[in-house]
């Protein structure tokens, strides 16, 4: 049962709007009133709506501005048992049921999009990581790098930032792309070069047998095709809370690991391979970016679309 929690504080003067908005929709449920304890002439409502209708409902109580004059929480509801709610859930059309709430999911987009220190850190311990992999062949660390690797949130901030058309957000992703990427190349160059001092590469590495370091720097059509997909997937998958897909996006795009080549190339003065690591990493990035707007943008108007057809649709 796909429900939604609204905690709201608001003037008194807007309670009786708010209850009449919310009592007029039979998806909203469980709607409690209380004075408020915090704000001397206001009241606390709160209320489970159907996650069809949340999207509408979040809506209006802004346009009553109860955000403006007050707040408005929003959590998810992981389990409530209610036979009225099932029977407004199976009466209603699927579109209806499990429209995304989207004010939620650019709100989650825009918290990963927040750059603290551990940004960075995990960027750089992600590429020493991937540095590893690469002197040793190993495909296995490729892929835990790829997964401590935090770069996809920032791409996906900069495509909701090209969506909403906010300069500031764009600016701000590609800086920390950009910032997070040299401080990864320039402490994993300086940690492939003493390892190479040290000759602790694997000796197949050495003479040149370098199987995870070619598929990384050698960009091609397949590159752009997983790089497209992988954005269609993360993109579905954050609308969705689908967490194992979003999984599944940060170990198929190669970033990191190509960050990662980069300094290991140039450790090894090997520039055609530092090359196409560059381009690789530029490529996936770019992509990523490109088909997260397009993504964002056609699934509004799917959703749209389709929850306007099941609005439409008369029910038997």
């Amino acid at each position: 049962m796909d429900l939604i929690h609204f905690r709201m504080v608001m003037p008194r003067a807007l309670t009786q709007p708010a209850v009449d908005l919310l009592t007029s929709d039979d998806r909203v449920l469980n709607l409690v009133v209380v004075k408020s304890a915090r704000v001397p002439d206001g009241d606390a409502l709160e209320c489970d709506v159907m996650k069809g209708a949340a999207n509408g409902v979040l809506g209006a109580l802004r346009e009553l501005g109860v955000d403006r004059t007050g707040s408005i929480a929003v959590d998810g509801v992981e389990v409530m048992f209610s036979r009225r709610a099932e029977q407004i859930e199976a009466d209603q059309p699927s579109a209806l049921v499990h429209v995304p709430l989207w004010a939620t999911v650019e709100a989650h987009i825009r918290s990963e999009g927040t750059y603290l220190p551990s940004f960075y850190l995990f960027l750089v311990i992600a590429g020493l990581i991937g540095s590893v992999g690469i002197m040793t062949n190993s495909q296995i660390l490729i892929v835990a790098a790829m997964v401590v690797g935090p770069e996809y949130g920032a791409i996906t901030s900069v495509a909701l930032g090209l969506d909403r058309g906010n300069r500031r957000r764009v600016r701000d992703g590609l800086r920390a792309l950009t910032v997070g990427f040299l401080l990864a190349i320039v402490v994993t160059l300086g940690f492939a070069a003493l390892a190479r001092g040290a000759h602790l590469q694997s000796k197949a590495f050495e003479l040149g047998l370098r199987p995870v370091s070619h598929l990384i720097d050698t960009p091609d059509f397949f590159s752009v095709v997983v790089a497209f997909l992988a954005g269609v997937v993360g993109i579905v998958s954050l609308t969705e809370a689908r967490g194992s897909a979003l999984l599944g996006v940060f170990i198929s795009v190669t970033t990191i690991p190509a960050a990662s080549d980069i300094a290991v190339s140039v450790a090894f003065a090997d520039w055609h391979q530092a090359w196409g690591s560059l381009l690789q990493l530029l490529l996936n990035v770019v992509v990523l970016i490109v088909v997260g707007v397009l993504t964002l943008r056609l699934q509004r108007r799917l959703w749209r679309r389709a929850t306007r057809h099941a609005a439409a649709k008369p029910r038997d």
